[in-house]
């Protein structure tokens, strides 16, 4: 089949880019925000039913939760990246070994989040910032979550595969059914059972168990590749190539865990020295990521939705359409971004209502922190989908260092030295997330306009 032909077969090359932004984003979105909600509904019930400790304790835990997900997008997003440029290239075959790569690799890299989650959690969670009050609080929720990690990673490393492989509706349900059947089982645990914030965390297992099997289901259904035997040996070569391509994805993540650690760490500290004490900020905080975690997961469904456009027109070298890919995903996160900056500037504390209800120096804080940390969340999409662009069309060092750019390269060091001058303290830390901001999206624009230069050459040389 010579390029052509299979272009004009496949929707991805000749359908017009906002047409396919909306059938592969929308699924994604729903399926991110459905997907957050795991972690949303159980700070609220958990508000309300335990107190801001637990919400606490759930934040000092997230870490574990962050971890996982770093792996999930290392491979996942590298297998799904690769399946599309294989198929632009009209190479199914290989295309079908990322399959593979997603179910075995994402099924061990589960079970080595449960042994180490179990044998280590107590000293991990202390190196997250756990108080003395919060620390029996976050054991009882990590030790039972930890049960759910292999079911968690290979559900999420599979679903970019379903959506790569043009499903993105059913990709949508292996996340739509687990957020449900949590939402459920969330009160009646807590509040029927009165199994505290243990009946959340046995909610989460039990409904991510079942996106499991909803998803496992998909692999005898694939349309674009033959799924046989042999996909599931994709040996350890391929294996590293294409996780690759999730690198960058991964690291963003991995970097936000780190980010979670050393924010934890530091407001304790500087807690201590404030009015606020040690665990106030600690459990404002928590809330504030949770709820600016749906923000990202909209980020994260536009950069899905935008990856098998970009993946297969730039191994089909329609580079314009590339181009046309990512502008117009831009333009689509600064829309949702602003939602979320409306939101944040102008209700902080209608927000920090539905968590349950705190003393007034707990809302005083987070209504600050939010307005603060949150304030520059309008050109957030801009870093992500820079990132992402890089990894799908084949190029993860470049993708790794702008997602590595905000987190390590930025705001963690601010968060280090802020703090320290002029005794801003607490305001430091808050100061740190929208100067870090600023300087990712300015490195990230650098880069995407260069290599935009590089493929207008390629189109003129016809390369």
């Amino acid at each position: 089949m010579t390029k052509d032909v299979q272009t004009k077969e496949n929707p991805l090359g000749y359908e017009k880019i906002s047409v396919l932004l909306k059938r592969f984003a929308i699924p994604s979105i729903v399926a991110m925000l459905v997907s957050s909600l795991y972690n949303i509904v159980d700070q609220i019930f958990i508000g309300w039913g335990v107190g801001p400790i637990g919400n606490g304790a759930t934040n000092v835990a997230f870490p574990f939760t962050t971890i996982c997900l770093a792996l999930s997008l290392t491979i996942g997003v590298g297998a799904a990246a690769r399946f599309s440029l294989e198929l632009g290239r009209g190479n199914k075959k290989e295309a079908a070994y990322s399959i593979g790569v997603s179910t075995v690799a994402g099924a061990a890299a589960g079970f080595l989040c449960l042994a180490v989650f179990e044998a280590f959690a107590h000293p991990m969670l202390t190196a997250f910032g756990a108080t003395e009050t919060i620390m029996p609080y976050a054991l009882d929720y990590v030790r039972v979550t930890a049960l759910g990690m292999p079911f968690l990673v290979t559900t999420n490393t599979v679903s970019n595969l379903i959506h790569a492989d043009g499903s993105p509706r059913y990709s949508m349900l292996c996340m739509v059914v687990g957020a449900v059947i949590n939402t459920i089982l969330d009160p009646i645990f807590i509040f029927v059972f009165d199994m505290g914030i243990g009946g959340a965390a046995w909610a989460t297992v039990i409904s991510q168990i079942i996106s499991f099997f909803v998803t496992v289901y998909y692999l005898k259904k694939f349309k674009c590749v033959l799924v046989t035997a042999e996909c599931f040996k994709p040996g350890m070569k391929r294996t590293l190539h294409t996780m690759s391509l999730g690198l960058s994805n991964g690291l963003n993540q991995a970097a936000v865990c780190l980010v979670q650690i050393v924010m934890n760490n530091s407001l304790t500290y500087y807690g201590a020295l404030s009015p606020y004490g040690t665990d106030i900020p600690l459990s404002a905080v928590g809330v504030v990521m949770k709820v600016n975690s749906i923000i990202m997961s909209v980020f994260i469904g536009i950069q899905q939705g935008t990856r098998p456009i970009m993946g297969y027109n730039y191994g089909a070298k329609q580079y314009h359409r590339v181009k046309e890919t990512y502008k117009l995903g831009i333009i689509v996160d600064t829309i949702f971004a602003g939602c979320g900056f409306i939101l944040f500037q102008f209700f902080p504390q209608y927000v920090l209502l539905l968590f349950g209800k705190g003393d007034p120096l707990y809302t005083e804080f987070g209504i600050l922190f939010m307005r603060i940390f949150l304030s520059t969340v309008i050109i957030n999409g801009i870093q992500f989908l820079s990132a992402n662009f890089f990894s799908s069309i084949g190029k993860p060092i470049k993708g790794i260092m702008l997602s590595l750019s905000r987190q390590c390269l930025f705001i963690i060091p601010l968060i280090l030295i802020l703090p320290r001058l002029w005794n801003l303290g607490l305001y430091g830390i808050m100061l740190a997330g929208p100067i870090a901001d600023i300087m990712a999206v300015a490195l990230s624009i650098i880069f995407v306009v260069i290599e935009f230069r590089k493929m207008d050459r390629l189109a003129r040389e016809g390369k």
